[in-house]
């Protein structure tokens, strides 16, 4: 099982080892990278039979979905520079009855991703709880990784945040202060290192439409998201990308996008189960929501595959 735990605890130390840091800083042209979000083992039983508590004792439709996710990634030429999960890997909260059986089995189907393709984990509210403690993060670190850290690939600085810590820090008030003083850091390094882009990936969205909109379960706080996205306007980042909702949404705060996508696993909309194709240019990141089935059979299309073959 050591190659199945190298390739899935990937994220430490606050950083990716997948990729070398020095090799990374220069930008070398167009990429892309795939980002899914809430495979959730175990969602769909329970929301079927409306119990979202304990109703989550079956989950091969999941399974299903996210071998077809895995496969449809693995056919992409050229590949793609990593996958992401932007949390809610699986449905049962900490302490729960079917928790470790669903992140073996999705750790089953993900250990199947083309070797080449990096996995990179987002840690959602159902991977460490609505409100975490430091037991439950640090279970999920042993499990999959760092909860944030930062890295780098081709000019283009990413960091992961544990959103959570924004949402509910009442029992780990200390872990969201470290999260803060790291991310000051990395947007320091960043500006010194004069990034082509920076890109944030996080479980639950900043908003879902429009700033201002009021705080519900899929958003964050008011007072709490203004002052992050005043940060993350004044730090220069582009993109926020996020899941959390089953749906997908979206919008800007003065050039910062917020990009909410649909589910891997459960859809609580009228979206299709699918992964975003996200490609990064000199100037722009432009994205597409793809269904399994359309990526699965179709791949990506001529207008994003020409904005990978310009170089610049």
């Amino acid at each position: 099982m050591a190659a199945e735990g190298d390739a899935i605890l990937r994220a430490r130390g606050r950083t990716l080892t997948a990729f070398r840091e020095d090799d990374e800083y220069q930008w070398k042209g167009p990429f892309y990278f795939i980002q899914g979000a809430d495979p959730q083992f175990g969602l769909m039983k329970a929301w079927a039979v409306g119990d979202t508590n304990s109703g989550d004792d079956e989950w091969g439709e999941e399974i299903k979905l996210a071998e077809q996710a895995v496969q449809a990634i693995n056919k992409l030429n050229p590949k793609p520079k990593f996958f992401v999960l932007c949390g809610d890997l699986i449905h049962g909260m900490p302490g729960t009855q079917w928790r470790k059986d669903q992140e073996q089995d999705l750790k089953n189907v993900l250990k199947n991703t083309d070797q080449d393709i990096p996995l990179v984990f987002v840690s959602g509210n159902h991977d460490i709880g609505n409100t975490p403690t430091r037991e439950t993060i640090d279970n999920y670190c042993k499990n999959w990784g760092d909860d944030y850290f930062s890295f780098w690939v081709g000019g283009v600085f990413f960091l992961v945040l544990n959103s959570q810590l924004y949402f509910d820090s009442s029992k780990c008030p200390e872990l969201k202060q470290a999260q803060d003083v790291w991310l000051n850091e990395q947007l320091a390094v960043a500006e010194k290192h004069k990034c082509k882009h920076i890109i944030v990936f996080q479980h639950i969205p900043l908003f879902l439409r429009k700033p201002d909109e009021d705080h519900d379960y899929f958003n964050l706080e008011k007072s709490v998201r203004q002052e992050i996205m005043e940060k993350f306007h004044k730090a220069g980042i582009k993109a926020v990308f996020s899941g959390h909702y089953h749906r997908n949404a979206g919008g800007f705060y003065r050039g910062l996008e917020m990009v909410v996508s649909s589910a891997i696993g459960c859809q609580l909309g009228e979206d299709p189960h699918g992964l975003r194709v996200v490609v990064v240019t000199d100037e722009k990141i432009v994205h597409r929501y793809y269904s399994l089935n359309e990526l699965s059979s179709q791949g990506i299309e001529k207008e994003l595959l020409h904005m990978l073959a310009k170089q610049n």
